[in-house]
């Protein structure tokens, strides 16, 4: 009976998160002109018109690349500083995790007006290179820890065992370490190039007039305009997401983190 009982709350649970993606998805073939629910009929009118609009599908390719750059810096960075965090001992290394761990405590808003502060007296203001900058500053949080993660449950014994016999430093890493911490790896890059693509508050204070990515772009469309475009896109970016998490769990193994 209790068994019965988390399952039906579970299911509760678990339907109430995902009831806006269940309305959200027929809405996306409505042949109407605006958002309804139920949709009268069906049509792909919407993601014709989404794949259409040079400026949304410019947004999108953008919004790729910044995550995926975003995503590669985060986790070559997110890995040397875990790996120097968790398995060496130095002054002041609690106050280098609280440095690296604060884009998680503050406030977005807070954070976002401190890097326009700093970028517009720089160069790179209203550029590709700011908002790249500010989103690692973002996402290397998640990196780190996750992969501190890994770490904290590997045996020491095996690198050290390792060194032992004539390994390098170097060797080590590239054989032993990073191989059995892979999971963490992936799992931190996955969070950094979702974290980093869906990212609003920053990229709304960082985006120029020619680097515009698509959150930016969603919230300034749906300000003037009603039409279920919005619900196409985000069906699109849902099942990007959806099947990004399912090959990477089918390929390897990354519910053995959770």
């Amino acid at each position: 009976m209790n068994r019965w009982l988390a399952v039906t709350i579970n299911a509760l649970i678990y339907f109430y998160i995902l009831s806006p993606i269940l309305v959200i998805i027929p809405v996306s073939f409505s042949p109407a002109q605006y958002l309804v629910f139920p949709p009268h009929g069906l049509s792909l009118r919407w993601y014709q018109h989404f794949f259409h609009t040079p400026e949304l599908v410019g947004s999108l390719v953008l919004s790729l690349r910044l995550a995926f750059s975003a995503m590669v810096i985060a986790s070559v960075l997110g890995i040397t500083v875990a790996i120097a965090l968790v398995r060496y001992e130095f002054p002041g290394r609690e106050l280098l995790r609280t440095f690296f761990m604060a884009p998680l405590v503050i406030p977005g808003i807070v954070l976002a007006i401190a890097l326009l502060i700093f970028f517009s007296r720089t160069f790179l203001a209203g550029h590709f290179g700011a908002l790249l900058i500010a989103h690692v500053v973002v996402v290397v949080p998640y990196v780190i820890r996750t992969v501190s993660a890994s770490l904290y449950g590997l045996d020491p014994a095996l690198e050290q065992a390792a060194m032992s016999l004539g390994a390098s430093p170097l060797t080590v890493l590239r054989t032993i370490t990073l191989p059995l911490v892979k999971t963490g790896i992936l799992a931190g890059a996955i969070l950094a190039f979702v974290t980093s693509f869906d990212e609003l508050v920053v990229s709304l204070f960082l985006a120029g007039p020619n680097v515009t990515p698509l959150p930016v772009q969603i919230y300034t469309y749906i300000q003037y305009t009603s039409d279920p475009t919005i619900a196409a896109i985000s069906v699109v970016l849902v099942a990007f997401t959806a099947v990004a998490v399912l090959l990477t769990e089918r390929f390897t193994g990354f519910g053995q983190l959770m």
